[in-house]
């Protein structure tokens, strides 16, 4: 096999500047299983050069494939390109004289078209194909693993070089030797390497970002990162291009508040007003966002999130609690919330927020994920009356429906406002509901919702799935659908084969020495070992559902909230997210932690 920093036989590697550019190798490779880290990869990263014309398809080359196709491939990504300039350039960094053709998960491998020559929109004839840049690569751990570098993602943003992504625009045959002849520069001259740095590294200009959206050849994904990082307001820290945009926390770590009121909602739910033990007004919450609660418990402190559902901007907080059978927080409360309780808090927190624009809302819940919407509900009686609302919430009966009364009041006070009502068992003395039945995709296609409804919902898992999947049918677009789970998150590990997973534990092996680590929505809290090499490493011991791609501070995929404590990064993450959270995959604990994983 060729070695990359030498020419392949009969194809000139001369360059200067304004030299029609060469194609030295194409490479495919069909998705396959890798054994990585006692896990199995599914991962088209291995790519080997072929011999004679391939066919290039809207989709990929002929032989070609990809394993993710949530981060790679499509039309958008249907041909990845890498610089013989820049193997020569790695082979010097890394010490290294071992790389072919395709080692770098290319397509492509090319003379010429630098990242910090060629433009984003720029087109190009490559055989008998015409191809459109449309990105930079996104750098994900697979990279790294296919060249045995860890570090491989961020050095290639660190180092500008990244390699881009091609769009077909018309399919044909290529081969290597093939001469790549300029046909016309993308609008604006955004170079790869630019834009690159624009996402990735500190210092995010906004009239860049706009520039960039003004190049119709952009990427979608990459259109919407530029969105957020041109909406991002001033002196908020983090990069809203690849992690949601928030204020940061009114205050650090744990703080007490006093129970000042308890009202019982419903045989299982009650609710605790909070206040500032000062009796000085507490920083205004979103609607819909939650309140992290540290408990006594027999075996150490019991951390705890619970929706606010009062009204946003009221001098105390209301947070609603269902007491499960074996819940110990809840159980807790139970018999201890009385007026003049102390408790420790951290600030309200949490993405899933009302949306101040003028579009209709559904406000759709089942059982105790009424809790946030509530307050999304007194928010627009306050804030948006006009406002057109739809109210769905499921319940079994009218003695489980948690804040009936209170929900019919506010609607009252919306003159745009309709309700659906589902009780699945109704007893005979329930009067006050819609139907008999859970909500289902008939009871949503019953509402006739206008095509621009943003809809919040909130409820166990199963029901969200189904009824998300519901609102796609009638049309609501993904940015249209925000919801909140009950506990974890989802997961998200691009390319690993899926596996049942057991429920969170601590980790194989005697307790580390070292601070204790709290993941709170999985009701976790185990010591920390140095055995492991990042929080990432640790959550995944325990079996803690977690989410990421770079696995070396590029990508923020893994940003999570930070509720108290403090990290240490090795290595430094290109850009550290913003103030409240952390990249738990190059990170690990300098004190105890409490974790919104």
């Amino acid at each position: 096999m060729t070695e990359i920093g030498k020419a392949l036989p009969g194809v000139s590697v001369a360059r200067s500047f304004g030299r029609v550019a060469t194609l030295l190798a194409v490479s495919v490779g069909l998705p396959k299983d890798v054994d990585w880290r006692g896990r199995t990869v599914h991962t088209g990263v291995w790519k080997q050069p072929v011999d004679g014309p391939v066919m290039l398809r809207r989709l990929n080359l002929d032989g070609d494939g990809q394993g993710d196709l949530g981060g790679h491939g499509g039309e958008q990504r249907a041909v990845l390109v890498y610089q013989q300039d820049s193997y020569r350039y790695w082979q010097q960094v890394l010490s290294r004289d071992d790389f072919v053709p395709g080692q770098f998960g290319e397509n492509f491998t090319v003379d010429g078209l630098p990242d910090d020559e060629v433009c984003i929109g720029d087109r190009y004839r490559v055989g008998e194909a015409v191809v459109e840049v449309t990105q930079p690569r996104v750098t994900c751990y697979r990279v790294g693993m296919r060249l045995n570098e860890p570090s491989m993602a961020a050095l290639m943003v660190a180092h500008h070089r990244p390699g881009f992504y091609l769009r077909v625009l018309t399919e044909g045959l290529v081969r290597a030797g093939d001469e790549i002849v300029k046909l016309s520069t993308g609008p604006e001259a955004m170079t790869v390497a630019e834009l690159d740095a624009l996402l990735y590294l500190p210092g995010h200009a906004r009239d860049d970002a706009a520039r960039a959206l003004r190049i119709p050849a952009l990427s979608p994904g990459w259109q919407a990162s530029m969105q957020g990082l041109l909406d991002q307001a001033d002196g908020q820290e983090g990069n809203a291009g690849l992690e949601t945009a928030a204020a940061p926390p009114a205050w650090a770590g744990f703080r007490p508040l006093t129970v000042t009121a308890l009202d019982e909602e419903t045989r299982d739910v009650f609710s605790l007003h909070l206040a500032a033990a000062d009796g000085t007004p507490l920083p205004a919450a979103l609607p819909g966002q939650f309140l992290t609660l540290r408990l006594p418990g027999e075996a150490g402190p019991l951390i705890r999130s619970y929706s606010l559902s009062g009204t946003p901007g009221d001098a105390v907080y209301r947070i609603s609690v269902k007491q499960e059978p074996h819940g110990a927080a809840g159980t807790y409360l139970r018999a201890n919330a009385r007026p003049g309780l102390t408790v420790e808090a951290a600030a309200p927190r949490g993405s899933f927020t009302l949306d101040p624009g003028d579009q209709p809302v559904l406000l759709l819940s089942a059982g105790i994920g009424a809790t946030p919407v509530m307050a999304m509900l007194h928010a627009l009686a306050v804030t948006q009356p006009d406002r057109a609302v739809w109210w769905v919430h499921g319940a079994r009966d009218g003695a489980e429906h948690a804040f009936a009364a209170e929900s019919r009041e506010l609607l009252g006070r919306l003159p745009h406002a309709h309700a659906y009502i589902c009780y699945s068992r109704p007893g005979p003395e329930d009067r006050d509901y819609t139907t008999a039945g859970r909500i289902t995709p008939e009871v949503l296609r019953g509402l006739n919702l206008p095509p621009d409804t943003a809809a919040y919902l909130c409820g166990p898992t199963e029901f969200m799935g189904e009824i998300t999947a519901a609102l796609g049918e009638l049309g609501l677009g993904p940015a249209q659908v925000h919801s909140e789970l009950f506990g974890a998150q989802g997961g998200l590990t691009p390319g690993i084969a899926a596996a049942p997973a057991p429920p969170p534990h601590p980790p194989d092996g005697a307790p580390g020495p070292g601070p204790a680590v709290s993941f709170v929505r999985s009701g976790l809290t185990v010591p920390w070992s140095p055995a492991y090499a990042s929080l990432l490493e640790f959550a995944e011991a325990c079996d803690v559902p977690v989410r990421w791609s770079c696995r070396t501070g590029v990508c923020h995929t893994c940003v999570s909230g930070l509720l108290s404590g403090q990290v240490a990064y090795s290595p430094e993450p290109v850009e550290e997210p913003g103030d409240g959270n952390l990249l738990i995959c190059c990170s690990e604990p300098t004190s105890e932690l409490a974790l919104d994983l």
